[in-house]
């Protein structure tokens, strides 16, 4: 009877911690996070699950609370998500993270193997889904370009930003708009301010979004080196980018202190809250999770491309937001790959890898599908 944790009991990690409570009947599940009410929320929705109220910034909180694991999952804000890896790989515990850290998670590689566990990080949607799709092609054919576009938007566009975050608002605009947008062209790194390149995609679902640069590409970045072309696009509403940018241009993003009357302030601290305040998506609101993963290349000596769709909604029947479901349960089908011990060895995995493992693929496409989260494949000849 395996004992899983999951660390963060917010929108998306309530949501693996119920997905996995009720399709592993025999685990024991326990969800912990410093906000009771989150906690509370969560036991009424699913009496299968234990609850631990704890600061999860203190190491000695999280040492002490996966001591009896056999598998974590981590799904804290992006801000605290390294130091809680760090903690959980120093416990000696297998652990699946989507917290989305600024980080480089393959500087926790050392500690991983000598405490001889395995760590799957970025084993969200995108990153996440995005990487296990290129790993998985990466043994079937020469690809020689990858391109992603991905966002989570509310179906109502209320101005001016037109934007609600389906996770961890903070984490949004303090380091998704604010860190330079990195990605491979012509087997070059080129480096491009965040919300640049601003292009207009319609989608058959929604109509017309922008795409613009983010630093989404993570260990895709140098993985499979012989992909020359590999890009990730952040997909929002047309005008969101303007109103931040402009926002960026007055200073509101500022990270230098700032003195008024003698309070000394950082402006991108003051921006954040009141545009996370604004922008926290409301219980039941409805809303969608888009993406498009476009790889090209050769095999047998026929160039094709291929195509993966994904378009997921706030499903009401369980009230669980389509970020969470694409993001969680992507999550919880690793987690079982790493119970079932279907990661033969040991250390850090981007789910780029997973993806090149026999049978993961198929698993975890298998285990969406059960949830109705479906990816639609296009394949077609390239002259």
């Amino acid at each position: 009877m395996p004992n899983i944790i999951v660390l963060g009991a917010g929108m998306v990690g309530g949501a693996i911690a119920i997905d996995v409570a009720t399709h592993l009947p025999t685990a024991t599940v326990i969800a912990v996070d410093a906000d009771g009410d989150k906690l509370n929320v969560l036991r009424g929705k699913c009496s299968r699950i234990s609850t631990i109220k704890a600061d999860l910034l203190s190491a000695q909180n999280v040492s002490g609370i996966v001591k009896q694991a056999d598998l974590v999952i981590s799904a804290v804000p992006g801000f605290m998500g390294y130091g809680v890896l760090e903690n959980v790989i120093s416990a000696g515990k297998n652990v699946v993270d989507i917290s989305f850290f600024p980080e480089d998670p393959f500087d926790l590689a050392p500690l991983a193997s000598k405490m001889g566990v395995a760590v799957v990080f970025d084993a969200g949607v995108a990153p996440g889904m995005c990487n296990v799709i290129a790993g998985y092609y990466s043994r079937r054919m020469d690809i020689k370009s990858y391109d992603c576009l991905v966002g989570g938007l509310p179906f109502k566009r209320e101005m001016p930003l037109q934007y609600k975050a389906p996770f961890s608002p903070d984490d949004v605009f303090k380091q998704e708009y604010i860190r330079d947008a990195r990605y491979i062209e012509n087997g070059q790194l080129v480096v491009k301010s965040a919300l640049s390149d601003v292009e207009f995609i319609r989608f058959p679902e929604v109509g017309m979004l922008e795409a613009f640069n983010t630093d989404g590409l993570r260990s895709l970045l140098t993985m499979f080196p012989q992909i020359k072309n590999k890009r990730e696009r952040t997909l929002r509403w047309p005008g969101h980018t303007g109103w931040i940018e402009g926002l960026k241009k007055l200073g509101f993003f500022r990270t230098e202190p700032l003195a008024i009357n003698g309070t000394v302030i950082i402006p991108l601290d003051v921006t954040s809250r009141l545009l996370s305040e604004k922008c926290k998506l409301e219980h039941g609101e409805d809303e969608f999770t888009v993406m498009r993963v476009t790889m090209r290349g050769s095999s047998m000596g026929a160039w094709r491309q291929i195509v993966y769709d994904l378009f997921d909604k706030y499903d009401s029947k369980t009230d669980t937001s389509s970020m969470a479901r694409t993001t969680g349960y992507t999550c919880s089908a690793i987690a079982n790959l790493v119970l079932n011990k279907k990661i033969p060895a040991l250390g850090m995995f981007p789910p780029e890898i997973v993806g090149t493992i026999p049978g993961c693929f198929e698993f975890i496409m298998g285990y969406l599908r059960e949830r109705n989260v479906i990816y639609r494949v296009r394949e077609s000849a390239i002259q």
